[in-house]
């Protein structure tokens, strides 16, 4: 780990002592904690993501991802090494049956700041959308343009958005198989409007960590009924890959996590991110060189040797 990075950003305080039949489940738990805490603080530091009097908005689904990532946040918040400011913002978008009361009880508890938007979007999607089709990107659309005016008239800089490490290698296949692209979710990037800057937090947090931390935590999950039975999509279908292949071959998923931090533009065909037209013979030897009548090595690098992946074994 770089020693450069305050320890402050990623050391949860060490549990009291516990009586002996408890031990093991609270040590258990601590250790979860503190890799939540590194990976979460590891992050933060690698990508710049929070600086100094910055005021972020934690965008609130009722998910177990959103709630783990404002968990995690506070935690960081109470030992960071810089100040700043963290606004929980939830958007009631009018679905039948929505336990609009959950969240701001939940959120009161906390004694965090934090802003209720209602706006009937699910009208909108029903009314636009036929049966049976994908409801995702008109919601997201309507839900990000809401958000936007929200973070501006709160004065935030930042938007935090719950995605983990799952969530990032599904959109990196989504658009491989479906998109044709090699793109993926980064873990910082300025909001399409050129307002904001989006960060994800969660960007080195394995799904089934926020699943038992959220276990552990108990948070008040709200599911999302507008397309929660949309059984068929894409993600889903990609979601279940991944978790097949996990099974499978343990490990596979954060190999493919480092090959997202490893790119290597020669050994690609895009042009536009490597000059193949104007290559020429240097006479000098070069690892990266093509190795034309060698056999592929497909051995993948150090997992220590990369960010992120130092956080995830303790």
């Amino acid at each position: 780990m770089n020693s450069s990075i305050p320890t402050s950003w990623l050391e949860p305080e060490a549990p009291a002592a516990a009586a002996p039949n408890t031990a093991k489940i609270e040590r258990e738990t601590h250790k979860l904690e503190k890799r939540l805490c590194r990976q979460v603080g590891q992050a933060i530091v690698d990508f710049n993501m929070i600086e100094e009097g910055d005021r972020v908005m934690v965008c609130m689904s009722g998910g177990k991802d959103s709630y783990g990532m404002l968990d995690i946040l506070l935690k960081m918040q109470q030992r960071a090494p810089i100040k700043f400011e963290i606004v929980a913002v939830n958007l009631d978008q009018k679905q039948p049956g929505f336990p609009d009361h959950i969240l701001p009880e939940y959120l009161a508890t906390l004694g965090v700041e934090f802003h209720i938007e209602t706006q009937d979007t699910y009208s909108i999607v029903k009314r636009n959308i036929p049966e049976g089709k994908t409801m995702c990107s008109l919601c997201s659309r309507l839900r990000r343009g809401i958000l936007y005016n929200v973070a501006r008239r709160l004065k935030c800089n930042k938007l935090a958005l719950g995605h983990h490490r799952d969530d990032m290698l599904q959109t990196f296949f989504l658009n491989m198989f479906f998109g044709g692209k090699l793109k993926g979710m980064p873990p910082k990037l300025a909001s399409d409007n050129g307002e904001f800057i989006v960060i994800r937090p969660l960007a080195y947090v394995a799904e089934k960590d926020l699943i038992r931390w959220a276990a552990h935590r108990e948070f008040p999950i709200i599911p999302c009924s507008l397309c929660g039975s949309q059984t068929n999509l894409q993600r889903v279908q990609i979601g279940n890959m991944l978790r097949d292949w996990e099974k499978q071959y343990p490990g596979r998923l954060e190999t493919m996590f480092t090959a997202l931090q490893n790119v290597v533009p020669s050994h690609l065909m895009d042009s536009k991110l490597h000059d193949f037209q104007n290559i020429q013979t240097t006479g000098v030897e070069d690892e990266e060189g093509d190795k034309a009548f060698d056999a592929e090595d497909f051995t993948p690098p150090s997992l220590s040797g990369l960010p992120g992946m130092q956080v995830v074994s303790l």
